[in-house]
């Protein structure tokens, strides 16, 4: 049977106690489904505005001529303020947990997009990105606890219903991009500052609910489990989870970033076509990523993780050489497959250091991510130089690092 959650208040060993419900009710009773939906549902909301930056990069390409490297730039401001910030916040929520910091922190998004709706200089552009990505930093740590905390031992499925909020929010970006932003202008973005205010509405409510269930308590330390990883191993596993992370969301941030180019120079589609394009791929890779958590649930995570990225593989590297309809097909299976392995990834980490939720969560939604941002940035810098074929020529190998799974333990089965 799966352990109760625990989330520190003033130690790392102070439990997140529900009233009237022992530990083995709670993880009896199941998942806390509303708690989930609302949590999946800030999710999509807070990662619908975010997709905004990448979506409306045409836009702002043409107004204020910018290359691919100032485009990565901005990817980069966004990107770094999370990475930076997240392990942050959650290793802060690990010893006190802020139930309101979720509400506190949307309100950063909310005027980064006033911001980006009127920025006229470059400058303001990145201090706006790294608005909104301050208010990432804020939002994933702590909306990550609360998914395990509402998970009901669940802990894979729990991972997926938040990621699958936040996977479809970023699939939207594209479409409101074309259907609102490109007609109507940079101006529009400052519409999309509404979203953050429901959403602010929502994480308040949330958080209403989860105060009650911080309580101050001393307790002895948790004791390890006698099958347990080393040290050394949990070491060498997180820095593997990391790089695996990290080989995934550097290619799903390529095409984020620049797959609206590439189908725009190689097939001379329009930006809103190509828009449409980026919504596919990015619906496929929502879809992947609910998936992924209950399959670690059921057939243990590491297999999972072998199979999504490795799987990847063969249908990235035919990507670079298929035609306009070809390449919608493959990035539709592409998603499906490399998505599938976040939650496990997230959770399997969270398992091997379970004391430290927010500041894993915060470490591989921040860091990680982050390091994504950095190579978008990279890539933008070769497209410079070379192409933008070139690049996904490259980055077709990224899913090969999936081979570094082999280093990961095994995990004591009670965890799973």
């Amino acid at each position: 049977m799966n352990k109760p959650v625990v989330v520190s208040e003033e130690t790392l060993t102070e439990p997140v106690v529900v009233g009237g419900v022992t530990p083995v009710a709670k993880s009896a009773a199941g998942p806390a489904y509303i708690v989930l939906a609302g949590i999946s549902f800030s999710h999509f909301l807070n990662d619908t505005m975010q997709s905004l930056i990448a979506s409306v990069y045409p836009i702002l390409k043409d107004t204020y001529a910018l290359d691919f490297a100032q485009i990565g730039m901005i990817t980069l401001a966004f990107q770094f303020t999370a990475s930076l910030l997240q392990p942050v916040v959650g290793h802060y929520t690990d010893k006190k947990a802020q139930p309101y910091s979720l509400a506190i922190g949307m309100a950063s998004t909310f005027f980064g997009l006033l911001l980006l709706s009127i920025a006229q200089q470059y400058l303001v552009i990145l201090i706006a990105a790294a608005l909104v990505g301050l208010g990432s930093a804020v939002f994933h740590p702590e909306s990550a606890r609360i998914a395990r905390l509402a998970s009901g031992g669940r802990y894979g499925f729990a991972q997926s219903v938040f990621q699958l909020g936040g996977s479809f929010g970023t699939s939207m970006g594209p479409v409101l991009a074309a259907l609102i932003v490109v007609p109507f202008g940079q101006g529009s973005i400052a519409w999309f500052s509404s979203i953050a205010g429901l959403a602010i509405v929502i994480l308040w409510r949330i958080g209403r609910w989860y105060a009650p269930q911080i309580k101050a308590k001393k307790t002895a330390a948790v004791q390890a489990h006698p099958d347990a990883p080393s040290s050394r191993r949990v070491a060498i596993a997180l820095l593997v989870l990391v790089a695996l992370l990290f080989s995934k969301q550097l290619y799903v941030s390529s095409l984020s970033s620049y797959y609206i180019f590439y189908l725009i120079d190689r097939f001379g589609v329009s930006t809103q076509a190509a828009q449409i394009y980026l919504f596919i791929f990015l619906a496929a890779n929502a879809v992947g990523a609910f998936f992924g958590g209950p399959l670690g649930d059921r057939f243990g995570r590491k297999i999972v993780i072998w199979i999504s990225i490795l799987g990847a593989l063969p249908f990235t590297l035919a990507l670079p050489f298929a035609g306009l309809y070809a390449s919608a097909v493959l990035s539709v299976i592409i998603g499906l497959i490399i998505s599938s392995t976040t939650s496990s990834i997230i959770v399997f980490a969270q398992e091997l250091v379970p004391h430290r939720f927010g500041m894993i969560s915060g470490v591989f939604f921040g860091v990680a991510f982050g390091i994504g941002g950095l190579g978008a940035a990279v890539l933008g810098k070769l497209a410079d130089h070379t192409s933008i074929e070139f690049v996904y020529q490259v980055c077709a190998y990224l899913p090969a690092i999936g081979l570094l799974a082999v280093f990961l333990p095994k995990l004591p089965r009670h965890v799973r």
